[in-house]
């Protein structure tokens, strides 16, 4: 099995052997089809230890923790509403704690954690909560705030669900070369990103690229872009772990690579859709 450049499921454990699916590959392996060899003589499936992945697997730890995220969220929320001073502390914890433990979890090897996967998602809903009040009471006018963060969140599934039909009809093919071009241009993005940030830092002004201008516009639009890729990345390791018969704790690994995309969606259409009814 072809492993993915996606570093959030790079090291998630493998397993030889075929299970349920996720996409349209075989289970029982397509012509030409190598299991992975690394993974391939440790007893995963013994009895009380642990059992092949299932796309119900999936499906109950994505669910539990996008749970656990927007109880944050919801929390933080209404936390800021009521007190505004809480808005730059909990929106700091949260990026930068969610940032510090992505990158434990990616180099530690820690995605396949229930509570490592469950502390990211409440550090994630802080920023997403936080941010979501910020902007839909500040940073707009002629709209109510429940009205613009409920479009974000139908434009964020509308994109989940659009890009699962993508990949499940095969209209876009997750190929190696597909694979390291988006994951190459998020590392771009991110650096852009940063050098936004430094910018904005000196001259006290959200940056060129989040000031709601002509270029801000088209930079969210792009992201929302690239960010849409990155899903289909997300269910093509999901598919892949699945059919290769990997143990059913990596499902909390792919549970936070889908929680990842789907916060950068929803915080790109939040924005794309604030810039628009600004002043």
């Amino acid at each position: 099995m072809r492993e993915t450049s996606n570093p959030v499921f790079r090291s998630l454990p493998r397993q030889q052997g075929g299970y349920a699916q996720f996409g349209t590959g075989y289970a029982g392996g397509y012509p030409g089809y190598q299991p992975y060899q690394g993974y391939q003589n440790q007893p995963y499936v013994q009895a009380g230890v642990s059992r092949p992945l299932t796309i119900d697997d999936v499906v109950t730890k994505t669910g539990i923790t996008l749970g656990v995220l927007v109880m944050s969220a919801v929390a933080s929320y209404f936390l800021v509403g009521s007190n505004l001073a809480l808005a730059a502390p909990l929106l700091w914890i949260g990026m930068i704690g969610g940032i510090a433990l992505l990158l434990i979890g990616i180099f530690g090897r820690k995605q396949d954690n229930p509570a490592f996967v469950l502390t990211y998602a409440v550090l994630e809903g802080l920023v997403l909560g936080t941010f979501s009040y910020v902007v839909a009471n500040f940073m707009v006018r002629g709209v109510s705030a429940g009205a613009l963060i409920s479009q974000a969140i139908v434009g964020t599934l509308g994109v989940f669900f659009g890009m699962l039909v993508v990949y499940k009809t095969g209209a876009i093919r997750v190929t190696p070369k597909f694979t390291r071009f988006t994951v190459a241009a998020g590392f771009g993005a991110v650096v852009l990103m940063l050098v936004n940030l430094v910018i904005s830092l000196f001259t006290h002004g959200a940056g060129p690229l989040r000031d709601g201008g002509p270029l801000a516009i088209l930079f969210s639009i792009l992201m929302i872009g690239l960010a849409s890729f990155f899903f289909l990345i997300d269910f093509d390791a999901a598919d892949k772990l699945i059919r290769a018969g990997a143990p059913e704790k990596a499902a909390w690994g792919i549970a936070l690579g889908l929680t990842v995309t789907l916060v950068w969606v929803y915080l790109e259409i939040l924005r794309l859709l604030s810039y628009f009814q600004r002043n």
